[in-house]
């Protein structure tokens, strides 16, 4: 699994005091323990940064890549700040994050990418709301993002399809939909664009403490229905064990057995089966209760794991 690490992001107050201050080695200390805990490449998130964006995004890949070699991902609406940090990156591939399918992105964030031989994770979104269902998602990519690729001749081996992940608060039914429109997008042009999941969203909004759990199951899940790169915690142990898991396909405890069964579910396009979790044990009780509740057969409830 290709882990973007998410932690420099400006909604943290330690980041974005980080950032005011031009603390250098915090970010440098930041990506190192990253890149250390299993990210193959480091996310910064400034945000928006109007005003200093076009400075503090090159200041911040000089100072990274001054110790890791990974790619960074330029994570801001700001072009003008991306530009600026693709004119000096110097050791991998840079990631743009991102372009959606409204007009103005479309015409001018893909231009910018190519030029800069930087790789470009498309949203499923035009203007407005983020379509609901598996097939509007799609249909926003087949005909506006991948024509406007195939129109600049961007590599398409380049070209990353986030098909959005959505809250279980608030937006719980939609939880599925990404699921489908992951294995419908290996479907939807040759060759296929890689995807991409921004994993903690599916708990935006959530009660810390239950965060994680919603997080790692939800990760078993999307990687049974084939996604490719995830932006998320590198730090959050049990969720690297629970890739881990999949990954090499240990069953050699109770709950890695109950997770593989749980991945081999949607990869079958299966709901989730009871038979394959021992109710008796905490662990996989809380799991098989979560996987219900991000397939909405359960409706979710702050208390969910205590019902």
């Amino acid at each position: 699994m290709y882990i973007i690490g998410e932690n420099i992001h400006i909604v943290s107050p330690k980041v974005a005091a980080a950032i005011k201050e031009r603390d250098a080695k915090f970010f440098q200390d930041a990506a190192v323990q990253m890149v250390d805990a299993g990210a193959a490449a480091v996310d910064l998130n400034i945000g928006p940064q109007k005003k200093e964006g076009h400075e503090l995004l090159p200041w911040l890949v000089k100072n990274v890549e001054e110790v890791v070699d990974v790619s960074l991902v330029f994570d801001t609406t700001n072009l003008d700040a991306i530009e600026a940090a693709c004119q000096v990156v110097s050791k991998a591939q840079p990631i743009i994050n991102s372009v959606s399918a409204k007009e103005e992105s479309l015409e001018s964030v893909p231009l910018v990418a190519k030029k800069y031989n930087a790789r470009l994770i498309g949203l499923t979104m035009e203007s407005g709301m983020i379509p609901v269902s598996a097939e509007e998602r799609v249909t926003i990519a087949i005909e506006s993002l991948i024509p406007r690729m195939l129109e600049i001749d961007f590599p398409m081996e380049d070209f990353i399809i986030d098909p959005l992940v959505l809250t279980v608060s608030g937006c719980q039914e939609y939880c599925p939909a990404f699921l489908e429109a992951v294995r419908m997008i290996q479907y939807a042009w040759d060759p296929a664009p890689k995807t991409n999941a921004g994993l903690s969203n599916v708990s935006n909004a959530v009660p810390h403490a239950m965060r994680p759990l919603l997080n790692r199951v939800y990760q078993v899940m999307i990687m049974g229905a084939g996604i490719d790169i995830i932006i998320a915690d590198p730090f959050d142990e049990d969720l690297m064990e629970f890739i881990r898991i999949v990954e090499e396909r240990d069953d050699s405890t109770p709950l890695g057995s109950s997770l593989i069964k749980l991945h081999d579910r949607i990869a079958g396009m299966e709901d989730p089966n009871p038979d394959d979790f021992d109710l008796d044990d905490p662990e996989q009780e809380a799991v098989w209760k979560t996987a219900q509740i991000l397939v909405n057969k359960v409706i979710y409830t702050d208390s969910y794991l205590r019902l």
